[in-house]
């Protein structure tokens, strides 16, 4: 089984767009702590949030998990 890796993806997404942890957090609607484990891997996102997620910058879920092609 692959590791998932999604709080590295949600990162570099949020990194490359100039984003906060707390403006991704706000529009969410959740906490930065939140963000911060995601990013970290120290836990995941609601299965709940991840179209959400993935609505917010733009891409599919395929993207999110990363894989794209």
């Amino acid at each position: 089984m692959k590791d998932i890796f999604i709080g590295s993806q949600i990162k570099q997404l949020r990194v490359s767009k100039g984003i906060s942890q707390k403006a991704l957090a706000d529009a969410v609607r959740v906490t930065p702590q939140a963000v911060s484990k995601w990013e970290r891997n120290l836990s995941y996102p609601d299965i709940c949030l991840l179209p959400v997620i993935a609505n917010f910058f733009g891409i599919t879920l395929d993207t999110l998990f990363g894989r794209c092609g």
